[in-house]
């Protein structure tokens, strides 16, 4: 019995093999990627870039299925959330909303995802990287905001 379930295993990992996974990098548009200054960049680049943007570096265990299934998903419910290669298409509400949430996320060390930083070390962020998304959140939302405090603690 465990002989039968162990190749009906084998033989169902060998076929989803062969279930392709939409792995894409839309053409960046540089009139609407987001424009901030380099140090931000490069954290967002470094951690975030892989996911919240149309430059991900797609891994090799990207082709294993089924890791490959819930890459793809990742990256293009990511892509949905936040996207900074179309970063200046996005509404201005809709800027503040993910503003707000990169805000949490980064100060809760939510993001980058536990599952990501485990095959991507170099994507943790460090205390200092830390404080420069988050001081640089934290002024776009005053930009944006035009520095009315109020809207600082309505988070969506």
């Amino acid at each position: 019995m465990i002989k039968k379930i162990l190749f009906s295993t084998v033989i169902v990992l060998i076929a989803i093999q062969f279930i392709s996974v939409e792995k894409t990098n839309p053409p960046v548009d540089n009139t609407l990627t987001l424009k901030a200054p380099a140090e931000v960049i490069g954290v967002l680049k470094q951690s975030c870039f892989d996911c919240h943007s149309n430059e991900t570096k797609w891994p090799y265990y990207s082709d294993i299925a089924p890791i490959s299934f819930f890459v793809a998903t990742h990256v293009k419910d990511a892509r949905t959330a936040l996207n900074f290669s179309e970063w200046n298409i996005i509404a201005e509400d809709i800027k503040i909303q993910r503003i707000k949430r990169g805000i949490i996320t980064v100060k809760n060390e939510m993001m980058p995802l536990p599952s990501y930083v485990v095959a991507h070390e170099d994507a943790k962020l460090s205390k200092e990287e830390k404080t420069i998304l988050i001081t640089w959140f934290e002024n776009e939302l005053k930009v944006l905001t035009g520095n009315n405090k109020n809207h600082l603690f309505q988070v969506k």
